[in-house]
């Protein structure tokens, strides 16, 4: 039996987009000269780490800013997994490669101060090839699911550098191929 995946990822995709959109316009609605509308913009730079005929050429800047109507600020420790943010972001393809926009709930778990790890979960809208054609990654699909692991460290309460791998995908919830794309980076980070 196939599940119709438009039907799955669709409304998860709408959903995070609303809760990002929601949390966007509380902040701003309610902000002060002294309130921000993101709690974190990142930027930074990834490559694939597939191999053979999936691999991405090129480097992909990123960009992504996450949000809190959540209340993970107002948490410590393992109580911060109740309360994600929401992140949006974009993957820009170079090279004639995938660009990606992505959304999602991101959790982030403090070990200390400075060390900290996080995971993120959503969906993807990308340019890719939905064919496979040996010329990398036939992806089935223009909507895929987005999940990313991730590991920082904190040089301020503000600045943090973020090593992570990310993967999108549709799980075989969809016809075509599915050669899903991988990549690896690094991200500077600014904590509002």
């Amino acid at each position: 039996m196939k599940i119709d995946f438009g039907k799955v990822a669709l409304p998860f995709l709408c959903t995070a987009s609303a809760a990002a959109v929601i949390g966007f316009f509380a902040m701003t609605g309610s902000a002060s000269a002294g309130e921000q509308i993101f709690d974190e913009l990142r930027f930074g730079v990834s490559a694939s780490v597939q191999s053979g005929h999936s691999r991405e050429n090129g480097v992909f800047p990123e960009v992504t800013a996450l949000f809190d109507p959540f209340g993970y600020d107002d948490t410590a420790g393992w109580q911060q997994l109740l309360r994600p943010r929401v992140h949006v972001g974009t993957s820009i393809g170079t090279s004639g490669e995938a660009t990606q926009f992505f959304t999602g709930f991101t959790w982030t778990v403090d070990f200390n101060e400075k060390l900290f790890a996080e995971a993120g979960f959503g969906g993807v809208v990308h340019t890719g090839d939905l064919n496979d054609d040996d010329d990398g990654p036939g992806l089935g699909c223009r909507v895929l699911f987005h999940e990313y692991v991730g590991a920082g460290y904190r040089f301020t309460r503000n600045w943090n550098v973020m090593a992570q791998i990310a993967h999108s995908s549709h799980a075989n919830l969809c016809d075509g191929p599915n050669d899903g794309m991988t990549r690896a980076g690094l991200q500077i980070g600014y904590k509002f």
